[in-house]
């Protein structure tokens, strides 16, 4: 089922979380372990995240340096068949990435989408890999995410890159991408960053999940923010519970985000990363409470790798 009808026929805020495929040479109970605690909450998607190809350079006897494509991630498409026959009652909503793909090769993953019976796409540029300091585009592939969504909404519409193609189908597809309370860290400012959010939800985005955010003002600050600009699809705050020590400084380097300074002082009270754990569920379920007064749609958890939290947090809140 399409994820904006599941959001319009509820009278609730629904519960869903993002998972990581794992590492590789590890095999889908690495997913299962997490996801299991999680689906008795009656969750009503799980993100299965996309990871491109990386390029490693080695040195080699002689001195020279060999390059290597290498994959650490694999599997979203089998990941993503194997929790929706295991889940049947949970949607899966895979992402697909600009990066790594040419156009053909989005419409292929697209076209094993569909006969998988997957309904939903969570349509994103992606990152720039850690070997190029920008975003580079494959030939013939998409330079941004509003142009990917196009393609996935052509295909809702019986529209094909091959023109010619016998017998082809009008998928379903829901489209979701991706929003930043606190901006793009390419974008100079938020009213830059929202001109492109407007460009995807143009092209046939349906709903908006945000990047992960520790001050609920930041959330409602953006949506009226994108009211103003004229989004007005359902916003879906994405929440991380922090972990560790070193993640208040991580964090906002990698993602682009502000941490409270009240979190960040209650967690240099921490002596081990014990009790930041412990303080991330606090933290967590004080955030989703808040939001929960305020019928956001969903309240979506970012795992990575870990649910025991997001179990604690869930648990407390639903």
């Amino acid at each position: 089922m399409r994820i904006i009808d599941l959001i319009n026929n509820s009278k609730k805020t629904l519960f869903s979380f993002e998972l990581l495929p794992p590492l590789r040479g590890n095999n889908i109970n690495s997913i299962y372990r997490i996801t299991d605690p999680l689906v008795e909450y009656n969750p009503t998607f799980i993100n299965v995240t996309y990871h491109q190809e990386e390029v490693v350079y080695k040195k080699r006897e002689n001195g020279l340096l060999e390059k290597k494509t290498i994959r650490k991630r694999p599997g979203t498409v089998a990941i993503s068949a194997a929790i929706k026959y295991k889940y049947p009652s949970v949607e899966v909503v895979p992402h697909l990435i600009c990066g790594g793909f040419t156009k053909e090769e989005t419409e292929y993953a697209l076209i094993d989408f569909h006969y998988l019976g997957i309904d939903n796409i969570l349509a994103l540029r992606g990152d720039a890999p850690k070997n190029q300091r920008t975003f580079i585009p494959e030939k013939n592939g998409h330079a941004h995410a509003s142009t990917l969504v196009a393609q996935i909404a052509d295909m809702n519409h019986g529209k094909y890159l091959d023109e010619e193609l016998l017998n082809s189908f009008h998928t379903n597809f829901c489209i979701g991408a991706a929003g930043y309370p606190e901006k793009h860290i390419e974008s100079p400012n938020q009213d830059y960053d929202l001109r492109f959010l407007k460009e995807k939800i143009d092209a046939g985005a349906e709903f908006i999940i945000t990047q992960m955010f520790f001050d609920n003002q930041k959330y409602f600050s953006f949506v009226d923010s994108c009211r103003k600009a004229g989004i007005t699809t359902p916003i879906i705050p994405g929440l991380k519970p922090i972990t560790t020590l070193k993640e208040i400084n991580v964090l906002p380097q990698v993602f682009n985000i502000d941490i409270p300074e009240t979190l960040v002082k209650e967690v240099l009270k921490c002596k081990t990363n014990e009790e930041v754990f412990d303080l991330g569920v606090e933290w967590g379920i004080a955030q989703s409470k808040e939001l929960l007064k305020a019928n956001v749609p969903v309240l979506h958890y970012f795992t990575v790798g870990i649910s025991e939290n997001i179990r604690q947090i869930v648990k407390a809140v639903f």
